[in-house]
């Protein structure tokens, strides 16, 4: 089907569907609503003009934990590689999205967000969408996604202790059940530790959020762990913190991994061995998807990139 097929259903001339599509500001709201429609039913998405060079970054509408930190090394990560390829940038809260309707872009990258709040983009949008650390939703053609893989990444940390010596670990996984990839986290180290005949059990691998992470660390000492491993959020700060407080010396009393706070981790006391997220090519996968829609290519829908762990002090071998 044609533009020109679009607009006689539409009952409007070619060129008024055409501002539909690019996100005019003077379309009407219901006549907007009709088209998209029309071309929804018939299948039909516009050829992206390559001189729309704007890329919308939405962001979480409030400050959820532990996407925040994941937030700013994304959000850095993006801001030096867009440009590069002439990309403008425009960073749009989720609680916000309403106002896509009236700007003109080529493409948009969602940080942190569950790919439910985006079943409906290919229905609305012709502009590619790229879901950082989250899968692309099923029967959506233009959304896209960019992550890591958090089963590697948690053995990866896993495998790093085991090696080192440490034959007790306990974990505290940042985040809340069935919410972004705590649970995806958990059972891949229940998984690392049980095919290394180390110990596990629900008290020795949870979830926490900040208000009982302290806590929970007083108890996995408790159980007398040689190592901790705590991925998601700003758990390296929360840790060091809680050990100073059980006066516990990292490594000499316990042996400690976090995810990398790229402000933080190596400049604790001790430098703080982590793993972390390769952010540079999440954010130029996110920029090739976007030039391939403006080229009229498509690059596979899901991309999954290994984690990598930088050694620093916190580890010790025993």
């Amino acid at each position: 089907m044609k533009l020109q097929e679009i607009a006689k259903l539409a009952g409007v001339s070619p060129a008024t569907v055409s501002r539909v599509f690019s996100h005019h500001p003077n379309i009407r709201a219901d006549l907007r609503a009709r088209v998209f429609a029309i071309a929804k039913e018939h299948a039909y998405h516009p050829r992206l003009s390559t001189k729309q060079r704007n890329v919308v970054i939405i962001t979480p509408g409030e400050a959820v934990y532990p996407i925040r930190n994941c937030l700013e090394m994304v959000m850095m990560a993006l801001t030096l590689e867009l440009p590069k390829r002439g990309l403008r940038l425009e960073v749009l809260p989720q609680d916000n999205l309403e106002r896509l309707q009236s700007i003109q872009f080529c493409g948009a990258v969602a940080i942190g967000a569950e790919p439910k709040d985006f079943s409906q983009w290919s229905g609305r949008f012709s502009a590619p969408l790229v879901l950082v650390d989250r899968p692309a939703p099923a029967n959506a053609p233009n959304v896209y996604s960019v992550r890591s893989d958090e089963a590697q990444g948690m053995d990866l940390a896993i495998g790093h202790l085991h090696d080192r010596g440490c034959r007790k670990i306990g974990s505290i996984v940042h985040g809340a059940p069935g919410t972004g990839n705590a649970d995806i986290r958990r059972a891949a180290i229940l998984k690392a530790l049980r095919e290394r005949d180390l110990p596990i059990g629900d008290a020795l691998v949870c979830l926490s959020s900040d208000e009982h992470y302290v806590e929970l660390i007083g108890k996995l000492l408790k159980q007398g762990v040689d190592a901790l491993f705590c991925p998601g959020g700003n758990a390296g700060i929360v840790a060091a913190y809680a050990l100073s407080l059980y006066s516990q010396r990292v490594p000499r009393d316990i042996s400690l991994i976090a995810s990398e706070h790229s402000l933080y981790s190596r400049y604790a006391t001790p430098p703080q061995t982590t793993i972390t997220q390769d952010h540079e090519a999440l954010a130029q996968i996110a920029a090739n998807v976007i030039e391939s829609h403006l080229d009229e290519n498509r690059l596979p829908q899901n991309t999954v990139l290994p984690y990598r762990l930088i050694g620093r002090d916190s580890v010790a071998a025993r």
